[in-house]
C-alpha cells in the first residue's frame, strides 16, 4: 500500500513538473505573438519605446494600411500575394500528387535512381538557385512588369515535384488491390488517379494544398531576388521588409505589426480549420 501511495505521489509530481515546464513553454511561444498584437494597436508611432504595454491604443494603424498607399501600397502588395499564392498553390499541388501518385504506384525505368536524386536535391536550400534562376528568367523575358507574377508562379511551383515523400508515403499505404480491380474494370490510370486514389487521400491533398499556399505567401527571398526595385509587384513580405527600412521605421513601425496580424489570419483560419486533416495527412504518411 506504502508503495503504491508513494508511487502515486511520485507520478503527482512528475505531472505537476512536466505542466509547469510546458505552461512556462507556451508563454515563451505565445510573448513575441502578444508583443505583436499589442504593437499593432500602438498609439505611440516609433520602434524604440520605454514600456511594453501600449499607452494608448487605436487602429490607426490598420487604417493606415490600406488608405495611406502614397509610399508603401499595401492592398496592391497583399492582391499580389493571394494572386501568386493561389496559382502556385493550384499548379503545385497538381505537380507533387501527380509525382507522388506515379512513384507509388507504377514502376518504370529510372524510378529508384530519380527518388534518391530527389532526396539529394531536397538537402540543399533552394536560394542557392536563386540567382541562376533569375538570369534564366531574366533571359526569356520574365523580370518586368506584370510577368513578375508569373515568374514568381514558375518559381514557387516548378520545383514542387521533388517534395513528393510524403505524399508518396500517404499513397502507399493505399491498397493496390483497389487499383488492379479498377483497371480489370477499364479505368485509366488518371481515372483511378482523380477518381479513386485522391478521394481516398483527402488529408494528404488538405495538407498539400495548405503547404503549398503557405510557401509563396511567407517567402522573401525569391519575391526580393525577382522583383527588385518593381515596387507595384511587390508581395506582403517584400512590403513588410521595407517598412523596417531606416527611412520608413518611424512612421510605419505600428503598421509593420499591424500588417504582420492581418498576414497571419488567413494562414491562422485554415489551419484551424482543417487541422484535423492536416494532422491525418502526416499520421498516414509517417505510417507508409
Amino acid at each position: 500500500m506504502n508503495k503504491q501511495k508513494s508511487a502515486k505521489a511520485a507520478r503527482t509530481r512528475n505531472n505537476i513538473l512536466v505542466h509547469i515546464l510546458l505552461a512556462i513553454l507556451a508563454a515563451i511561444w505565445v510573448f513575441p505573438v502578444l508583443w505583436v498584437i499589442m504593437t499593432s494597436f500602438r498609439a505611440e508611432k516609433g520602434s524604440y519605446v520605454s514600456t511594453f504595454f501600449p499607452k494608448s491604443f487605436t487602429l490607426d494603424n490598420y487604417v493606415k494600411l490600406f488608405t495611406d498607399t502614397s509610399i508603401l501600397n499595401f492592398p496592391k502588395m497583399f492582391t499580389n500575394t493571394l494572386i501568386i499564392a493561389i496559382f502556385s498553390c493550384l499548379l503545385s499541388t497538381f505537380f507533387l500528387l501527380s509525382a507522388a501518385f506515379c512513384l507509388s504506384r507504377m514502376r518504370f525505368r529510372m524510378r529508384k535512381p530519380y527518388m534518391n536524386m530527389a532526396m539529394i536535391l531536397g538537402l540543399f536550400p533552394g536560394f542557392m538557385s536563386m540567382v541562376a534562376v533569375y538570369f534564366i528568367l531574366k533571359a526569356v523575358g520574365l523580370t518586368e512588369g506584370n510577368l513578375i507574377r508569373l515568374a514568381l508562379i514558375l518559381c514557387y511551383s516548378g520545383g514542387s515535384a521533388l517534395s513528393f515523400q510524403i505524399a508518396k508515403g500517404f499513397f502507399d499505404t493505399t491498397p493496390f488491390a483497389i487499383d488492379e480491380a479498377a483497371l480489370l474494370d477499364g479505368c485509366t490510370r488518371w481515372q483511378i488517379f482523380t477518381k479513386i486514389t485522391l478521394p481516398l487521400s483527402k488529408p494528404i491533398v488538405i495538407y498539400t494544398i495548405l503547404t503549398s499556399f503557405i510557401s509563396p505567401w511567407v517567402d522573401f527571398i525569391f519575391a526580393k531576388v525577382i522583383c527588385r526595385a518593381n515596387a507595384d509587384q511587390y508581395t506582403v513580405a517584400i512590403g513588410l521588409w521595407k517598412m523596417l527600412e531606416k527611412e520608413y521605421i518611424d512612421n510605419w513601425y505600428t503598421c509593420f505589426a499591424a500588417g504582420a496580424v492581418l498576414i497571419s489570419i488567413p494562414i491562422a483560419l485554415l489551419f484551424l480549420k482543417l487541422q484535423k486533416y492536416y494532422v491525418n495527412g502526416m499520421s498516414g504518411a509517417v505510417k507508409g
